[in-house]
């Protein structure tokens, strides 16, 4: 890949925004809105955030690592910068797409490229009917909440909530409940990436709960659906000798 036009964009770290001041200064900066590739200067949360500011545009996304994590992003240099972009290679992912409904009658959309999560608002535990493709296969888990993490988002939220890291290209969604208590034993599911997944939850005026797609955040929902959106492509750039396919694999054999 080659890239002419390169855009820099940064976290409100100054950390982050000293970096991205001298790479302007260094490679000449392009607007965003004409770069032929977005590099983000940051840590995974304001990758996400990029991510979605530029979904429209489908470009590319390389990002540096300016905050802590740094899971999505690629080591700091500012060194060699147009050859990195032109031997990096891209893993296409999808989001999740949320439709959440509101007790009070309202409906919001939106798109989470790490998780689906819903969370009880109250100090009682929240009650969810859970539906996969029309069938309900949970007819009711008491918990703190349960989320639909995509393979990006498999080690955030769904790795703390002890759900499965998933392999990039698996084709599947991990499907993990939050502190459940009942029904006891039941550690989540493993779906298919197309699966159409449902949330009703019951007893919404005694136990609330609350829908989060990435930082998107619906409060007093009664019905939640989730389905990825394959019409959506996201490119992230890594460098090949650490993409997030060997990250994801590494991560099953950390101590």
């Amino acid at each position: 890949m080659k890239f002419e036009k390169i855009a820099f964009v940064s976290s409100g770290s100054p950390t982050a925004q000293e970096a991205a001041a001298s790479l302007r200064k260094r490679y000449s900066g392009a607007n965003p809105d004409d770069a032929d590739v977005i590099v983000a200067l940051g840590g995974d949360g304001f990758m996400l955030e990029t991510l979605h500011a530029f979904l429209n545009r489908n470009v590319p996304v390389y990002g540096m690592n300016r905050g802590t994590v740094g899971f999505l992003m690629n080591e700091f240099s500012e060194d060699d910068l147009p050859d990195r972009l032109d031997q990096a290679t891209a893993t296409e992912l999808h989001p999740l797409e949320m439709t959440a409904k509101t007790a009070e009658g309202g409906q919001t959309q939106a798109l989470a490229i790490n998780e689906v999560s819903l969370l009880r608002q109250t100090r009682q535990a929240s009650k969810i009917r859970i539906s996969v493709d029309g069938k309900v296969r949970t007819e009711e888990l008491v918990c703190d909440g349960v989320l639909v993490a995509t393979a990006a988002g498999s080690t955030a939220y769904n790795l703390s909530a002890h759900g499965p890291i998933l392999p990039v290209g698996a084709e599947i969604v991990a499907l993990t409940p939050i502190s459940a208590f009942r029904p006891r034993r039941w550690r989540g599911a493993l779906l298919p990436a197309h699966a159409e997944i449902r949330f009703e939850i019951l007893e919404h005026w005694k136990r609330p709960v609350s829908a989060v797609a990435d930082h998107t955040e619906v409060r007093n929902v009664i019905d939640v659906g989730v389905v990825e959106k394959r019409d959506i492509r996201l490119s992230i750039l890594f460098d090949p000798e650490h993409n997030l396919e060997e990250r994801i694999l590494s991560e099953q054999f950390a101590s």
